[in-house]
C-alpha cells in the first residue's frame, strides 16, 4: 500500500476507535450526540490524533520504500502509542459533565484510590492541558522520525 493511503487509513481508524469508545461509553445518550459533544469539547484532539498517528506511519512507509533503517520507529511507535492511550484517556474526562461517557465516570471514581486524591485532582483538573500535552508529544515523535529519515536520505547520498 502506498505510504500516503496506508497514512490516511490509519489516521481515519485512530479516529474511528475514538468515537467508537465514546459512543460505546455513552449509553445515556445517542450515538450522533455523543459524537457531536465530543467534537464540540475535543475536535482538536480528536483529529490532532488522527493527524499525528497518519503522519507518523507516512514517514515510517516512506522510510521503507527509501530503504532507510531508522532506528527510531520502534521508540516513536511505542511512544506515539502510549501518547495517543494518555491524550484519549485525558480527553475522556472533560465529556463526563455533558453525559458522554459515563463510564469514566466510574473510571474518575477509582482514581484517588490508585494514584491518591492530590494526583486524582491534578489530572482530572487540568486533564485538558494533559490531552494537549500528549497530541505535543505525539507530533514530537513524528518531527524526530522526519527529522531521522531527512539525516538518512542526506547520508545515502554521500555515501
Amino acid at each position: 500500500m502506498k505510504p500516503v493511503r496506508k497514512a490516511t487509513l490509519v489516521g481515519i481508524i485512530t479516529v474511528a476507535v475514538y468515537l467508537s469508545v465514546v459512543v460505546i461509553t455513552t449509553p445515556a445518550l445517542e450515538p450522533l450526540d455523543a459524537i457531536s459533544a465530543a467534537f464540540q469539547l475535543n475536535a482538536i484532539v480528536i483529529i490532532g490524533m488522527g493527524i499525528g498517528i497518519g503522519l507518523q506511519v507516512f514517514l515510517s512507509e516512506k522510510s521503507k520504500t527509501l530503504g532507510c533503517k531508522l532506528d527510531v520507529k520502534k521508540k516513536a511507535f511505542g511512544g506515539n502509542a502510549g501518547s495517543t492511550t494518555a491524550t484519549s484517556f485525558f480527553s475522556f474526562f472533560s465529556l463526563v459533565p455533558l453525559g458522554c461517557c459515563g463510564w469514566w465516570l466510574y473510571a474518575l471514581s477509582l482514581l484517588p484510590g490508585i494514584v491518591g486524591t492530590g494526583v486524582s485532582a491534578v489530572l482530572i483538573e487540568y486533564s485538558q492541558v494533559l490531552a494537549y500535552l500528549g497530541l505535543v508529544i505525539i507530533f514530537g515523535f513524528a518531527g524526530l522520525t522526519a527529522y531521522k529519515l531527512k539525516q538518512e536520505q542526506k547520508l545515502q547520498k554521500i555515501g
